[in-house]
C-alpha cells in the first residue's frame, strides 16, 4: 500500500513539473513575441477597389496581400505603406476588404485596428476616430472623356452644365457644389462605377485625386485628367486633400504609427506611389 501510494506521489510530482515548465514556456514564448496587447497581427481595413491606392487582384505579384476570408489579393499605395507600419510594429498584417461606408464602423467596433484606404482626416470623422501624420497629400482634378469638350477646360467654370459626379460620402461630391450651373449627379459607391458611367456617357466627369486619375488614363486611353492653376480649381483645406491612417479614439497605435512614417522618406513614397500606379492590374 505505502508503494503504491508513493508511486502515485511521484506520478502526481511529475505531472506538476510538466505542467510547470509548460507554462514557463508558453510565458517565455509570450514576452518574447514583444506584442505588450497580445495580438500577433495589425488588422487594416480597405476598399481594395481604390487603384492607385487600393485594388484587388488575382495573385501576390508586385507585394499583394492575402484579403482575409478571401482567395484575392489587395495591392496599391496603401497596402504597401499598411506593409511598412505591420512591420515596425512587429506584427503580421491583415487585409480586411470593406466597403467605404463601413470602414469606420468596423474600426470603432473593433474589428480592425486600423484604416488605410485614401482617407482624410476630416474634422467630421474627427468627432469619432483619431488619426495618424498625413502619409500622402494630393490635389483634385477632374476625369473626363479624351476629345470632348471638357478636355481642355482650364478652370471648374468650364464645367457649366457638365454632368459631374464623385464617390458617396467623400469631400469630392460636396466640392462639386462649386461648380456654378454643374449637373450634379447622384454620388456613386466606388471609382470603377464612375470610369463606366464615364465611358458610358451617363457622366461628363467625376471628381478625384490626382493619383487615381493618372491610374484611370493609364488604364483607359479614352480617359483625360483636367489639372487646374491656382485659383481656377476646387477650393479645398489641407485636411480634405491629406491622407492618413484612422484609429481608434485614443489609442497607443497612433504615436507608433506616427513614428514609423517618420521613418518613410518623401522620396520612398513617391516611388511607392509610381510603382502602384505601374502595377496596378488595369494598367497592364
Amino acid at each position: 500500500m505505502k508503494k503504491t501510494w508513493a508511486l502515485l506521489s511521484g506520478v502526481l510530482l511529475m505531472a506538476i513539473l510538466v505542467l510547470a515548465g509548460c507554462g514557463s514556456n508558453d510565458s517565455k514564448k509570450s514576452e518574447s513575441s514583444g506584442n505588450k496587447d497580445g495580438k500577433d497581427t495589425f488588422a487594416v481595413g480597405m476598399e481594395a477597389g481604390y487603384p492607385p491606392f487600393n485594388w484587388t487582384q488575382s495573385d501576390d505579384s508586385n507585394g499583394a496581400v492575402a484579403i482575409q476570408g478571401n482567395a484575392e489579393y489587395a495591392g496599391g499605395y496603401d497596402v504597401q505603406i499598411a506593409k511598412k507600419i505591420a512591420d515596425g510594429l512587429g506584427k503580421k498584417l491583415v487585409i480586411v476588404k470593406t466597403e467605404w461606408d463601413g470602414l469606420v464602423p468596423a474600426l470603432t467596433s473593433g474589428k480592425i485596428d486600423a484604416i488605410i484606404a485614401g482617407m482624410s482626416p476630416t474634422e467630421e470623422r474627427k468627432q469619432t476616430i483619431d488619426f495618424s501624420d498625413i502619409y500622402y497629400k494630393s490635389n483634385l482634378v477632374l476625369v473626363v472623356k479624351k476629345g470632348s469638350k471638357f478636355e481642355g477646360a482650364t478652370s471648374i467654370a468650364d464645367f457649366k452644365g457638365a454632368k459631374v459626379t464623385a464617390q458617396l460620402n467623400t469631400f469630392h461630391y460636396s466640392v462639386i457644389d462649386q461648380i456654378e450651373g454643374v449637373k450634379k449627379e447622384t454620388a456613386m459607391d466606388n471609382f470603377p462605377a464612375m470610369r463606366v458611367a464615364l465611358e458610358s456617357g451617363k457622366i461628363d466627369a467625376y471628381v478625384s485625386e490626382k493619383p487615381e486619375a493618372v491610374s484611370a488614363t493609364a488604364a483607359n486611353d479614352h480617359f483625360a485628367m483636367v489639372e487646374f492653376a491656382d485659383g481656377k480649381g476646387f477650393k479645398t483645406s489641407q485636411e480634405d486633400t491629406a491622407i492618413a491612417v484612422g484609429v481608434q479614439k485614443n489609442s497607443d497605435l497612433t504615436s507608433k504609427i506616427n513614428e514609423i512614417l517618420k521613418g518613410i522618406s518623401d522620396a520612398d513614397r513617391e516611388k511607392i506611389m509610381d510603382d502602384a500606379i505601374k502595377n496596378q492590374p488595369a494598367a497592364k
